[in-house]
């Protein structure tokens, strides 16, 4: 029992530091994902290694091919348009939704999030920065009660994720947390057509179809 820790700890350290990686573009579409030079390169024993593969598999940044084991999924420009496609639908929903049930509470935790995101892009932690993005967007989908919409964005969530670090290859991130706050602005004033326009915006201004 006291080793636990430090197995999950490790765990996590294989599973963000290959995340990074994939995100970053370091480890591009059918990299191949050995278990035994992972267990090497990360000084680990192979237990670790496979879990953290298992979690980026759940996510879908890695996928199981016969004869080659895991690899880093690709992501093509048709599917991130079918993406923006979904994701106008269900977020449009979840924020219209979510709207009159703002507290002052939520938002003052959106406020919290936009500054670890400014924080983040300070220190230029880009996993952070991604992660933040989609805890904020993620707080709508939850706060509107909708089961199967929270299910859909937690199944795309992860390639939202990757195709924003292929966005961020081409535009800058440093305007992110100002974004966000336009959008709680938004929010604030009332008008969910306004709100909503606002948040579609938002995902265009980021919009990269070229994935090459």
């Amino acid at each position: 029992m006291q080793n636990a820790p430090i197995i999950h700890s490790i765990n996590q350290h294989i599973y963000l530091t290959l995340k990074q990686e994939i995100l970053a573009g370091e480890l591009g579409p059918g990299t191949r994902l050995i278990v035994l030079e992972l267990a090497s390169r990360f000084h680990a024993s192979q237990a670790p290694v496979r879990e953290a593969l298992e979690r980026l598999k759940q996510e879908g940044l890695i996928v199981g091919v016969p004869n080659k084991g895991s690899v880093v999924s690709n992501i093509t420009a048709k599917e991130i348009r079918d993406i923006f496609a979904l994701r106008e639908i269900i977020e449009g929903f979840a924020v219209r939704t979510s709207m009159p049930l703002l507290t002052e509470r939520d938002y003052a935790a959106l406020e919290n999030i936009i500054e670890q995101m400014d924080d983040a892009n300070k220190r230029k932690d880009t996993l952070l920065i991604l992660e933040l993005d989609m805890q904020f967007h993620g707080f709508f989908y939850q706060k509107c009660d909708n089961q199967a919409i929270l299910e859909l964005w937690n199944h795309m969530k992860s390639k939202v994720m990757r195709f924003m670090a292929i966005s961020n290859r081409h535009y800058t991130t440093d305007s992110l947390a100002e974004w966000h706050q336009v959008l709680v602005a938004a929010l604030r004033a009332g008008d969910e057509k306004a709100a909503e326009a606002a948040f579609i915006e938002h995902m265009h201004a980021y919009k990269v179809i070229d994935v090459d």
